[in-house]
């Protein structure tokens, strides 16, 4: 469903993205690593269509659909969504207000917001303005609350673990799990087979502490280091490879296993 080839990004005449390789597919969930400045927040800000983040070459496909030069609302429109690490406060907007822009239906009841807010402990925030005197927490769970509105088929999550504190996180990371089908305790095996059955949502997260995988099923890990996608395998290896070794020498050892 995604699909992104041989990409190239510059940013302010800096060349800052090389050689992209990515693949998603339906009902899977990649998590990237890679240490600040590495690229990552300007790959998913490069997917979900910035300007600034300019492609000189290669290209993004996106429900079989080359997006490459495609604007950020018409890639809103076609169901990708994401979650800002650090989003803007919007004075004069009510919270209300977002999560009905944000909705595929822009007709639907004031009940449905007010539904989705409390799977996310959020219906007292509605009518203040987004992101207004917002904890980190509080942050997170407006962004979830409004990719839930949208019900996006790829969502994009800039370290959604980055200022949540013990009494959300928990909160947060069950919520993404549920957005992208990916609870990770099932009932049962059956609800198992049933969930890679049902599973269509797709995401990738950029994660520093990997405290993401203890709430959902990550179907693959990557590495971007320096401006390079430099290995794909399993995260939970990633990121203990990550704490033994640094990011240096864990691209240099996957690689070379691969």
């Amino acid at each position: 469903m995604l699909y992104i080839e041989d990409l190239e990004v510059e940013l302010e005449g800096k060349r800052i993205l090389r050689h992209i390789d990515l693949e998603i597919k339906p009902g899977e969930t990649h998590v990237l690593f890679g240490p600040n400045g590495s690229g990552k927040t300007s790959l998913l800000m490069t997917i979900m269509g910035y300007p600034q983040f300019k492609v000189v070459g290669g290209k993004i496909l996106f429900k079989g659909q080359d997006i490459t030069n495609m604007p950020i609302n018409e890639r809103a429109s076609l169901g990708i969504g994401m979650s800002y690490q650090r989003p803007p406060t919007i004075n004069g907007l009510k919270t209300r207000q977002m999560v009905k822009i944000c909705s595929k239906n822009k007709e639907e009841d004031e009940d449905k917001t007010v539904e989705l807010a409390k799977r996310v402990n959020f219906v007292d925030f509605l009518d203040r303005d987004v992101n207004a005197g917002f904890s980190g927490g509080e942050i997170k769970r407006s962004e979830l609350l409004q990719l839930m509105a949208q019900n996006a088929d790829l969502m994009l999550f800039d370290e959604p673990e980055s200022g949540v504190d013990l009494e959300n996180i928990t909160l947060v990371g069950n919520s993404i799990a549920e957005l992208l089908e990916k609870q990770i305790r099932p009932e049962n095996e059956k609800s198992i087979i049933r969930q890679k059955q049902a599973r269509s949502k797709m995401g990738l997260i950029i994660t520093h502490t990997g405290y993401i995988l203890d709430y959902i099923i990550a179907d693959k890990g990557q590495v971007l280091y320096d401006g390079v996608l430099s290995c794909t395998t399993n995260p939970r290896e990633i990121l203990n490879c990550i704490g033994q070794m640094g990011y240096k020498e864990c691209v240099r050892c996957i690689v070379d296993k691969n």
